[in-house]
C-alpha cells in the first residue's frame, strides 16, 4: 500500500516502462506537484510505483533531455528552475519564432484556418475571468498558429520552450490586469490574421511576447 500522499494509479504496465514513469512525472512537474527546484527522490518513487531504479533513471533521462529535469553530479535529479536569464531568452526565442509563424499564417492559411483561429479566439474571450480556463485556451491559440504554419522543427521547439515556461515561477499572467492586455493584443493578432496582414502579424506577436516579458519581470 503506497505511503500517504503517493502516486495513487493503477500499477504500471511492463511495456515501455521509462515512459509511462516519465509521463507521470512530467505530469506532476507541470502540474506543480513536484516544485520548481524540489529534489526528487528516487527511492521513494520506486517505492511508490513499485518499480527498479533503471526504468525510473531512464525516465529521468528523458525529462532531463526536455529540460524539465536537472542532474546534478552526486546530488542527484532535481525539478529544473527558471533563471531570470532562462525566461528572458526563452520569451526572445518564443516571439522570433511565433512572429514568424503567425505571418506566414496570415499570408498563407485558407479560410476555414482562419476562420478556425477566430473560434479559438472566441474562446479565449469566453474564458474570462477563469485564470486556469484562459491559459489552456490561449494555449491552445498559439500552438494552433503553429500547426497551420506547418514547420514541425519550429512547432517542436516552441513546444519545448512553452512546456519550459510552465516552470516559470512568474508568469506573465499572474500581473494583476495582463489577462485584460493580453486579451487586447489577441483580437488585434486575431484582426491582423483574418486581414492577411502578415507585416502586421509579425510586429503585433512580436509586441505581445514584448509586453508579456515586461509583466513576468513585474511580477518576480
Amino acid at each position: 500500500m503506497p505511503a500517504a500522499g503517493s502516486l495513487d494509479h493503477a500499477p504500471l504496465a511492463t511495456s515501455a516502462l521509462y515512459e509511462q514513469v516519465a509521463d507521470r512525472l512530467r505530469h506532476q512537474i507541470l502540474t506543480r506537484e513536484l516544485e520548481p527546484g524540489a529534489w526528487i527522490d528516487e527511492l521513494k518513487l520506486c517505492g511508490e510505483l513499485g518499480i527498479s531504479r533503471t526504468p525510473l533513471r531512464e525516465a529521468l533521462k528523458v525529462l532531463a533531455s526536455e529540460g524539465l529535469v536537472t542532474m546534478k553530479l552526486r546530488r542527484g535529479a532535481y525539478v529544473t528552475e527558471m533563471s531570470e536569464r532562462d525566461v528572458r531568452e526563452a520569451y526572445q526565442l518564443l516571439s522570433l519564432l511565433e512572429s514568424d509563424a503567425a505571418a506566414e499564417v496570415a499570408a498563407r492559411a485558407t479560410d476555414e484556418q482562419l476562420q478556425e483561429l477566430g473560434e479559438l479566439h472566441r474562446s479565449l474571450e469566453e474564458a474570462l475571468p477563469d485564470r486556469v480556463a484562459f491559459f489552456a485556451a490561449n494555449e491552445r491559440f498559439h500552438m494552433r498558429v503553429l500547426e497551420i504554419d506547418g514547420n514541425r522543427w519550429r512547432l517542436q521547439f516552441v513546444g519545448d520552450l512553452r512546456r519550459l515556461m510552465k516552470l516559470n515561477r512568474h508568469h506573465s499572467l499572474f500581473r494583476e490586469g495582463r489577462l485584460a492586455e493580453s486579451l487586447d493584443e489577441h483580437r488585434a493578432i486575431v484582426k491582423a490574421l483574418l486581414s492577411r496582414d502578415a507585416e502586421a502579424c509579425r510586429e503585433l506577436v512580436t509586441a505581445h511576447f514584448c509586453n508579456g516579458l515586461s509583466a513576468t519581470q513585474a511580477a518576480s
